[in-house]
């Protein structure tokens, strides 16, 4: 990352002036600081951060010139606009109030790449380094004067790994039953002190209205001292059990990890729908229960999975491409700047797909980030096949359907205008396979799903891993042919690749599906972890 300081000519001026014998306590001014936070020669991602001074800020606007080679495409956290090579950038009305000493970024792409950094900067009309609106043109003798500080960059709202990205699972509310996977779980794996946010799945969506998925396993389920977080047996009279109250021990037990609660998934994203006719009421709602005394203090915020908008899941939507937009838009209006706000997207890549009739650039405005979900594009869903990996991270020759790859979709999505650094690389914790197969090179005929522990196609890394073993790599990831099965799954040495990809591209980090599927003692999300640094 290239840092520039914008105003550092005003600070060196400033050393020119006389000091005068008394000395006095100037109030500290409001600063924008630029960096670009990530290049890729033929465009940019920059960033720019506004931090109030001594006195708070109620709104903010920051305009600056660019080089007549340099423009800006999109921008996040900012409405923009410009006048030939001059951008203006006002404040959203959920994150311009900031109070003393606090700040808050923006961001935006652009093109080409190599920006040395912004010309003219102002910030509500005082030069963006805290130096006067209209300064001498001559040094003028004072007899106090006041360094300017130093703009800084605030980090993230989530700073990550100690390489600076977001390592995000989701846990599942139903893995308490069959699979026997509680919190607990998450500490003895080691898995909670490698994650950065855990994603607890799912509340529902009834009616357009964000609503409980299980209220026994999520605040009712007890547990005793062996099975609990802290060692600690749950009492018949306590005001919050289950999965919520076990989430809040672990918080307690890893101070930095941060938890949302995400609502939708394959099965009960309907409700989205109606939600879009009402997306006030539908942020209300999801507000209202997010926020719930109970176990407001679990929750960091909330993720919406909705599966899929403008287009067909388990059932199909037809609101509109601005009806994600406009959905998110309401959510964050409502839970404010500081509440962390993110999305589960299509990882469709495909012209004319799931990418392309939604837009997914608009609504990264209201979102810390978004994970397309680059697994599962192929299955045995179709029974005969081909075979094919479930989670490639590049097309190949012989892909059943191009655009169904995870670079396919990281692709469109920075294209369409999504910055890079917004964007989460996804990991299926599981393996896809078919039975019937003959052939051990991808592309095989079948006839129909390999036997699953849970599901048929389907099977947790954990025990993939010694009933069908790594035969071969493709695109990116493994598969096994044994006993005329064949599966494709990651495992450590696919998933150290992938997080290399993540970096290479500048994406925010990786998240993946689920946490129950690893290892007792974590295998995939430590390759995830050590990757990501």
């Amino acid at each position: 990352m290239r840092r520039i300081t914008i105003g550092s000519f005003i600070a060196a001026a400033a050393l020119l002036v006389p000091v005068g014998i008394g000395t006095a306590t100037a109030a500290t001014p409001a600063t924008a600081t630029y960096v670009t936070a990530s290049d890729w020669g033929t465009g940019f991602e920059g960033k720019v951060t506004v931090k109030a001074g001594t006195s708070p800020l109620t709104s903010w606007k920051v305009e600056f010139d660019l080089p007549a080679a340099n423009s800006v495409s999109s921008a996040w956290d900012a409405d923009m606009t410009k006048s030939g090579n001059h951008y203006t950038f006002a404040n959203k009305p959920w994150n311009g109030a900031l109070a003393a000493g606090a700040s808050v970024s923006f961001g935006f792409n652009g093109a080409p790449g190599g920006l040395s950094g912004v010309l003219n900067c102002k910030l509500n009309g005082a030069p963006c380094g805290g130096g006067p609106t209209e300064p001498s043109p001559t040094p003028t003798v004072t007899p106090t004067v006041t360094p300017t500080p130093t703009p800084t960059v605030t980090p993230t709202d989530d700073p990550g790994t100690p390489g600076g990205k977001k390592l995000v699972g989701y846990f599942t509310e139903w893995g308490v039953y069959g699979r026997n996977y509680h919190v607990k779980n998450l500490a003895t794996s080691g898995t909670a002190a490698k994650l950065t946010h855990i994603l607890y799945a799912f509340g529902n969506t009834t009616g357009g209205r964000c609503s409980i998925g299980d209220s026994y396993a999520d605040y009712d389920k007890a547990y005793t001292a062996d099975q609990s977080v802290d060692g600690v047996a749950d009492t018949w009279d306590q005001p919050l059990r289950g999965n919520f109250n076990q989430l809040r021990k672990l918080k307690k037990a890893y101070p930095n990890l941060k938890v949302l609660w995400s609502f939708g998934g394959w099965t009960w994203s309907g409700g989205f729908t109606q939600a879009a006719a009402n997306p006030a009421a539908f942020a209300e709602s999801c507000y209202n229960l997010v926020k719930d005394p109970r176990w407001a203090d679990v929750f960091d915020g909330i993720d919406i999975d909705w599966e899929y908008p403008n287009a067909c899941g388990l059932t199909c939507d037809t609101s509109g491409p601005n009806a994600f937009k406009n959905v998110v838009s309401a959510v964050r209006a409502k839970f404010g700047s500081s509440a962390l706000v993110t999305a589960a997207i299509t990882a469709d890549g495909s012209s004319g797909g799931k990418l392309d009739v939604t837009d997914y650039a608009g609504a990264a405005a209201s979102l810390n980030w978004l994970m397309p979900m680059t697994y599962d594009f192929f299955g045995a869903w179709d029974a005969k096949g081909p075979t094919a990996p479930h989670s490639p991270l590049t097309s190949y020759t012989g892909i059943p359907k191009e655009g169904f790859n995870s670079d396919a979709a990281i692709q469109k999505l920075k294209a369409k205008g999504v910055p890079a650094s917004k964007l989460l690389l996804g990991v299926g914790f599981y393996g896809r396979g078919w039975t019937g197969v003959t052939q051990a090179a991808p592309g095989g005929t079948a006839t129909g799903a390999a036997p699953g522990t849970y599901e048929a196609g389907i099977e947790d890394y954990k025990v993939i891993k010694t009933k069908c073993p790594v035969t071969g790599t493709v695109a990116g990831t493994a598969y096994g042919f044994c006993g005329g099965q064949w599966w494709s799954y990651d495992t450590p040495a696919t998933i150290a690749g992938k997080m290399t990809y993540a970096k290479n591209q500048g994406l925010g980090g990786a998240f993946f599906w689920e946490t129950s599927g690893d290892t007792a003692n974590g295998e995939l999300v430590s390759a995830m972890a050590g990757g990501l640094r």
